[in-house]
């Protein structure tokens, strides 16, 4: 796989080459390494695509994660406790919740990195909501974010996001003062 698209969001490019350069090209060498052909084995089942073979994220999410590994990066999880003093009247948290967690896909060095090939919110949550919660934690200074570009999401399922969509509305928000520096990369499957 290779890496097409670079975006810095909150000065994201320019810290984490001056700072975490190693980890950064431990990144691009886990993506370089991905041979994306051996993981267009997802059959559609689609109306717009049916019997079309496509690139499976459950499988790309399994390579990622076998490349990070031998690198060791770890998968960074906290459980959650969620607050109760906010119920009202009799309601109750019932045992549904107990096991609840939140997962960073990989941490190295204090840098943490999502490999996105879901819907567009999970995108925004990633960048805007869980990098700013491990770093709060401190657990995480800087994130990267990996997504496909268009043309690689047009191989997948319909729904997945893209590089270019996030890029966009990243730029539309703007930087708040509770974001970390993230780097986004946008990776095509050729």
């Amino acid at each position: 796989m290779k890496i097409v698209g670079i975006y810095s969001f909150s000065g994201g490019r320019e810290i984490i080459e001056a700072q975490f350069a190693v980890e950064l090209r431990e990144v691009e060498r886990v993506i370089a390494a991905i041979d994306s052909e051996k993981h267009k084995t997802k059959t559609s089942r689609e109306k717009t695509m049916p019997g079309r073979k496509l690139y499976s994220p459950r499988a790309l999410n399994k390579a990622f994660k076998a490349k990070f590994e031998e690198l060791e990066w770890h998968t960074y999880r906290i459980a959650c406790e969620y607050p109760t003093e906010y119920y009202v009247g009799d309601y109750r948290l019932d045992n549904s919740f107990s096991g609840a967690f939140r997962e960073m896909d990989f941490v190295k060095n204090r840098v943490g990195v999502e490999v996105q090939f879901g819907k567009y919110a999970f995108m925004v949550y990633n960048v805007c909501a869980k990098m700013t919660i491990f770093h709060k934690l401190g657990v995480i200074d800087v994130g990267i974010e990996v997504v496909p570009v268009k043309e690689f999401a047009d191989e997948m399922s319909t729904g997945v996001s893209y590089f270019e969509q996030f890029v966009w509305d990243l730029e539309q928000r703007g930087v708040s003062d509770i974001d970390i520096p993230v780097l986004v990369l946008g990776i095509n499957h050729r």
